[in-house]
């Protein structure tokens, strides 16, 4: 998910550089809400790589058809703004010349080889300002200098009626062990809110997380949990949202491309490459010796007041504190 979030400000750079410009996009199933959230967007050509590789065989009539979608007409460009190998032989079908990460600037250096016109996009940099690099150098305009516009609005995702304001969203689901935040911090995030009278929605996706939840909802009224959503419909949650708390996670990019206050919570990852980035966002990272380590589970063996050791620099207080700053 964060792969298409961090794409979005590029679609508005070329949108503002060139008037009238529109965008098919090729996206996983999964996540196809999110480009068809962008005015410029015209077609969604949904595939279904994480699937169809546990099943070739099962799959090769969809297979044929996504490919068929693809082809379906000319591009003046196709780009390859993943640099993965799946998204560079994705490419491959698409009618219109190819242009992606150089060798050099890849993920994935092989995925270069897809490509007629290869982009040498700095590495260090911030993932959504590289991708902003690569469209700007592909369609030849000024490459940008202005915070990232993801594109999305407010009119775009209507609020939902049933749910109790003032509330906030805390985004506690993520996938390696590492960056979630101890369930004691968001128990003490939990109360420091509830004294300041806000509502807090708690999302989930999988039967692990909502078990998570319902532990946290367990310790106060004013927390509840959200039924299993869309993310079209965790979008017009978020970004209706007084404020939003969250760990390295998907949810956590879609909370910075919807400009609400919001905290990103970084232990084992690195908020510097891969930090969620909006205009009234911030990404705390864990000011502890080994972080980022970058390793999906703490390997720290010495006695620390949490697990994973690294988010005792980032307590409840601070991350409130943080917060409330942004929401004034």
């Amino acid at each position: 998910m964060g792969d298409v979030i961090h794409t979005l400000p590029a679609l508005s750079d070329a949108t503002k550089a060139i008037p009238g410009i529109s965008f098919d996009w090729v996206v996983e199933d999964s996540f196809q809400d999110i480009p068809r959230l962008h005015p410029s967007v015209d077609r969604v050509l949904p595939v279904s790589i994480r699937r169809w590789r546990n099943n070739l065989w099962a799959s090769r009539a969809e297979i044929r058809a996504s490919i068929k979608a693809i082809q379906q007409q000319h591009y003046d460009l196709v780009i390859d703004a993943q640099g993965l190998i799946k998204s560079a032989v994705l490419s491959r079908f698409a009618k219109g010349k190819r242009y992606g990460l150089a060798k050099s600037s890849c993920r994935e250096p092989l995925a270069a080889l897809a490509y007629q016109q290869a982009i040498e996009v700095k590495k260090g940099q911030h993932a959504i300002t590289r991708v902003r690099q690569l469209f700007a150098k592909s369609l030849a305009y000024a490459e940008p200098t202005d915070p990232p516009d993801y594109g999305l609005g407010k009119e775009r995702l209507p609020s939902s009626k049933k749910l109790i304001k003032p509330y906030l969203v805390f985004l506690h689901g993520t996938t390696w062990a590492s960056k979630h935040w101890p369930i004691e911090y968001w128990q003490g995030l939990i109360k420091l809110a509830e004294k300041q009278g806000f509502t807090i929605y708690l999302p989930w996706g999988n039967e692990h997380e909502k078990q998570r939840a319902e532990d946290m909802a367990a310790t106060s009224s004013a927390v509840q949990v959200l039924t299993r959503s869309s993310i079209k419909e965790l979008a017009s949650v978020l970004i209706h949202a007084n404020g939003v708390v969250g760990v390295d996670s998907g949810l956590a990019h879609l909370t910075a491309a919807c400009g609400i206050p919001a905290v990103t919570i970084y232990g084992s990852t690195s908020a510097a490459l891969t930090g969620s980035m909006g205009a009234r966002n911030i990404s705390l990272q864990a000011d502890f010796s080994c972080s980022p380590c970058l390793k999906k589970a703490c390997e720290y063996k010495h006695p620390a007041e949490v697990v994973p050791a690294c988010y005792q620099t980032l307590p409840a207080e601070l991350v409130w504190q943080k917060l409330q700053d942004l929401m004034l």
